[in-house]
């Protein structure tokens, strides 16, 4: 498994860059290699990508999510990710939004990628993508879902 963690701060209450960030939908605007996600229920999605001519599908659940706080997941099939977002309140007006991703590359290219900062720096790209996405909205989100789901075991 490989691992990454990136931020990056936007000029937005934490309420706003979480809302915004419940809208998976959404993601293909922002996120590099991503196609479609539609979302199949409140804690499942279907994801298409493309990264570098190579097509991905697959499906991943909502572990946890906490209104303002974080939302975490997991592939159930296909790529193997599981991963973390956290919002941190700078002030009334900024915050920080932190991925923290686990991923197990798929053969020799995606493992020297991995190993060379690819992946990093594709997750920075598109949170500085998030950033100009939500700020360019003039920090209005584009939907919010409130909802809460217990972390496993709680």
């Amino acid at each position: 498994m490989s691992t990454v963690t990136e931020s990056v701060d936007v000029n937005v209450p934490v309420r706003t860059a979480y809302n915004q960030w419940t809208q998976f939908e959404e993601f293909p605007r922002f996120m590099d290699g991503v196609r479609e996600i539609r979302q199949l229920d409140d804690t499942r999605m279907h994801w298409k990508t493309e990264i570098a001519g190579v097509k991905r599908e697959f499906d991943a659940e909502i572990t946890e999510q906490v209104p303002d706080e974080r939302v975490a997941w997991k592939s159930v099939d296909g790529e193997k990710q599981a991963g973390v977002v956290t919002f941190h309140r700078l002030d009334d007006t900024h915050t920080r939004v932190t991925v923290q991703m686990d991923f197990d590359p798929q053969g020799a290219i995606e493992t020297a990628g991995a190993k060379l900062g690819v992946v990093d720096h594709r997750v920075k790209g598109d949170l500085n993508r998030f950033r100009e996405f939500i700020e360019g909205r003039r920090g209005v989100e584009t939907g919010a879902w409130r909802g809460e789901v217990d972390r496993p075991g709680r």
